[in-house]
């Protein structure tokens, strides 16, 4: 009894690294901008069961970017604090393993997309996840621009999720991807700023330690400025409507405004960390205004 009893405790361990290496939080963030994404791409009738579906295959293929993402970021992982517990970095699963586990779900997110929507989506989910493990998971170590590069995979999904719903990539799909961009940007500054130590400790050339903390909220503040205008853009071109437009700039005006004050502290930490708390509820409440308010 006691030994049935220690297997199947060690099972639910070893299930517990497997689940953590596809870092559910990352999965569930783009979950929700590719939902977003599919319902503005709805004209009419919601397809519930095509939506759902996208959604599985999506995030099936961000949690293989995520697998080999960890794969790939083993060794530094080890040096920061918040990553040093992570399955690959206490040899908690074989990289072997781990490698087969990531392309496993690979396949299976690519297979649910190409059999179930359509090729275009299928392509663009596919590239984001090139861009992910082969140029972000490397080049964040070498390049102070690693930041641009994470982001632009991480504005895929929304893109994927609308073009497997639109079949195609219109206005509308650039304007997400945009939207996404400027919103990343700040929010992963901000995540650089206020954990700068661990970065620096594993030698990850992040805009705060590269360049600094001014020039690092000037950045900030004109991606929060660009993502302003940008959200108004699909009110403007008919896409979603003006509750929407109003909800999502007052959101945004507020984040705008956090941006500002960050030129007038010195606790940059602590003014860092109010920008990402922020970033969430920004994100969040724009996806759900273009849910139930588009056109």
């Amino acid at each position: 009894m006691y030994k049935a009893e220690l297997t199947s405790g060690y099972r639910v361990k070893i299930l517990r690294h497997y689940y953590s290496l596809t870092k559910p939080g990352i999965v569930f963030g783009n979950s929700i901008t590719a939902l977003a994404g599919g319902l503005l791409a709805t004209k009419g009738s919601l397809d519930f069961p095509l939506l759902s579906i996208t959604l599985v295959g999506l995030g099936l293929i961000v949690a293989a970017g995520c697998v080999l993402n960890n794969f790939l970021d083993r060794l530094s992982d080890q040096l920061m604090p918040r990553t040093r517990r992570r399955p690959l970095a206490i040899k908690a699963i074989s990289e072997k393993r781990a490698l087969y586990f990531g392309f496993v779900l690979l396949f299976l997110g690519g297979s649910i997309l190409a059999f179930f929507t359509n090729l275009l989506a299928t392509c663009i989910a596919l590239i984001g996840f090139v861009i992910y493990v082969l140029f972000y998971s490397l080049l964040k170590h070498k390049t102070v621009y690693g930041t641009e590069i994470g982001s632009i995979a991480g504005a895929v999904p929304p893109v994927a999720g609308y073009c497997a719903i639109s079949h195609s990539f219109d206005f509308a799909a650039f304007l997400l991807f945009a939207i996404v961009i400027c919103w990343q940007m700040p929010h992963f500054f901000a995540i650089a700023m206020y954990r700068i130590e661990e970065y620096r400790a594993a030698s990850i050339p992040v805009l705060p330690i590269v360049r600094g903390a001014e020039a690092t909220k000037i950045q900030m503040l004109v991606y929060v400025a660009g993502f302003v205008v940008l959200i108004s853009l699909l009110t403007a071109f008919g896409f979603v409507g003006y509750c929407y437009l109003v909800v999502a700039s007052f959101l945004a005006l507020m984040w705008l405004k956090l941006a500002i004050q960050g030129f007038r502290t010195d606790k940059d930490k602590v003014w860092a960390r109010k920008m990402f708390q922020r970033s969430l509820l920004v994100i969040i409440g724009l996806c759900i205004m273009i849910a139930v308010d588009r056109v």
